[in-house]
């Protein structure tokens, strides 16, 4: 995708959103959606830092909590440890490495099985799910304990 089509897909983005484009979002933005292994804010800034010298982990932190807020992106369940963000809207589950915190997306076909329930505790309406498997990836089983 071009520069000028990321900038307009981004503009188009805050404007639903009812946010303001500023040149710290854009880049911040760019960044998450460069990124695929489910980034922490640590690791979303220090790709930014380069292009923006001045930026603080601060106003990372904060952007990520408004895109996240805004349903720009969406946050991986909070058991991996600390704040992942989720960068892949398709349907999916998440293999997570109880060791490294490393987290893997897992295709919603290959757990197609688990239906939705239509009914729930509470009154409770169940719109969609994700289902997080967790163990140890290959390179933990390598290493040892």
């Amino acid at each position: 995708m071009t520069t000028a089509t990321q900038f307009e897909q981004f503009n188009a983005l805050c404007k639903e959103a009812g946010i303001t484009p500023t040149q710290q979002r854009l880049v911040i933005w760019q960044t998450l959606t460069e990124m695929h292994n489910h980034p922490s804010p640590e690791d979303v800034y220090v790709r930014v830092k380069p292009q923006l010298p001045t930026v603080s982990l601060a106003t990372v932190y904060k952007n990520i909590h408004l895109f996240i807020d805004t349903g720009m992106f969406r946050e991986v369940s909070m058991h991996h440890g600390t704040l992942r963000i989720e960068t892949n809207s398709a349907l999916h589950h998440h293999l997570v490495c109880r060791k490294c915190k490393s987290i893997f997306d897992l295709d919603a076909k290959q757990l197609s099985g688990f239906p939705i329930p239509q009914s729930l505790p509470d009154g409770f309406v169940a719109e969609q799910f994700s289902i997080d498997v967790l163990g140890l990836c290959a390179a933990c089983r390598k290493s040892k304990p």
